[in-house]
């Protein structure tokens, strides 16, 4: 018997007692032992609540049990989950988490207490919800130099996109719909500007590369900025919008950057809509494999979870190696890196567009005061002095090819 609990009775932490209970017998088969929730850490008390003899108050009561051999973190944020994930291990419990901040953050130093402590640290779910792809990075893709990850990594953000493409709907107006769904927070700035697919795109980048990408220092960009025109301009070229993060491996060099993108249909993201994630993953002998799924929820999220618990509940006592050292990846700037921009400008003077960016194609989506075109291949730093220099850029989208 190998007896678990779970620090938050929130969303996840629900979700994680629900599928293990749900599903007992596979999960029990699978792990090749019965696998039990001991107690649920919340500060709050749960009245009615099937599993409410099991919520604790104390921390001290998981972290003092011998018994206790896996513990699954659901808290969310820095703190206290940093703290109690910490003394878990270090006590030999094997932790198993849903938190990219934590994650993102902590993961090289709590994946090497967990190293020295006979015991596990797994986060399966930190990125992509339930979209399995940390075990195949760590596993099936082991083999490979992977030379490019590209990734829609936030469904509350694509299903913003979506719905703006389908309706013709402003920004604000889907952004305040989603909230009323609960698709999105009532503070979505994690979302929106782009930050919570950074956090994923930094552990995904650390995992292939196998040195510490620090989410800081990737640059990012969010949705707030894309408008109806946009779109409309897209259904001229049979191409869309999607938030992506993204990793490359160019000439020695390493990129990552989060921004919005233009890609066609020829692209395999171009049909991951609503709430949907998917992730591109392209390997030098390989090639391109993608992962597709709900990239959030409760249930999803768990289910990722408990599929950690039954890999730590086979391997107690035994550590699972993972290729993330502390040591920090210096990454590329931007400056360098090459592509085609769509972009818009004030005005209907093409000459004048031409002069100030060179060869363009130019796009009509039947607005007489502005001129939509994409450039040539230029790079980011060459882009940027023919932006200032032209003075009526209205907006700018990078291409995808």
């Amino acid at each position: 018997m190998v007896k678990t609990a779970v620090l938050g009775y929130g969303t996840v932490g629900s979700g994680i007692v629900e599928v293990i209970k749900t599903n007992q017998e596979m999960v029990n088969k699978k792990a090749g032992v019965d696998i039990d929730v001991k107690y649920i850490l919340d500060l709050r008390d749960f009245p009615g609540d099937p599993y409410e003899n099991l919520v604790v108050h104390d921390v001290e009561a998981i972290l003092n049990d011998e018994e206790v051999s896996i513990v699954c973190e659901a808290m969310g944020g820095i703190e206290p989950a940093y703290t109690f994930s910490k003394r878990a291990l270090m006590a030999g419990k094997s932790v198993c988490t849903s938190n990219k901040e934590l994650v993102a953050k902590h993961g090289p130093e709590l994946i090497q207490i967990a190293r020295e402590n006979n015991c596990n640290y797994l986060f399966e779910a930190s990125v992509g919800g339930g979209i399995p792809i940390i075990r195949p990075i760590n596993s099936s893709l082991t083999p490979e130099r992977i030379e490019a990850i590209t990734g829609i990594l936030n469904g509350t953000t694509n299903y913003i996109l979506t719905k703006m493409e389908r309706e013709g709907s402003d920004f604000s107006e889907v952004l305040k719909e989603a909230q009323e769904k609960g698709y999105a927070e009532r503070n979505p700035e994690a979302d929106v500007e782009g930050y919570d697919a950074c956090r994923k795109i930094a552990i995904l980048s650390s995992l292939v590369y196998g040195k510490t990408v620090n989410f800081e220092d990737i640059y990012t960009e969010g949705i707030t900025k894309i408008s109806t025109r946009d779109f409309a301009y897209m259904k001229q070229i049979d191409s869309t919008i999607k938030l992506l993060g993204m990793s490359r491996y160019v000439d020695g060099k390493y990129f990552a950057m989060v921004a919005p993108f233009v890609i066609g249909r020829d692209n395999a993201l171009y049909s991951v809509n609503d709430v949907f994630n998917a992730i591109l993953v392209k390997g030098n002998t390989l090639g391109e494999t993608m992962y597709y799924g709900k990239g959030a929820g409760k249930l999803p999220t768990a289910s990722a979870v408990v599929s950690d618990v039954i890999d730590c509940a086979k391997h107690v006592g035994k550590n699972i190696f993972c290729f993330w050292d502390p040591e920090k990846l210096q990454l590329a700037g931007i400056e360098d890196a090459k592509r085609r921009f769509f972009v818009r400008v004030e005005g209907s003077d093409k000459a004048k567009a031409e002069a100030a960016f060179g060869k363009v194609s130019f796009l009509d989506a039947g607005f007489s005061d502005e001129t939509g075109f994409i450039t040539e291949v230029m790079s980011e730093k060459e882009y940027k002095e023919k932006a200032e220099a032209a003075g009526n850029v209205i907006s700018m989208i990078r291409v995808e090819e």
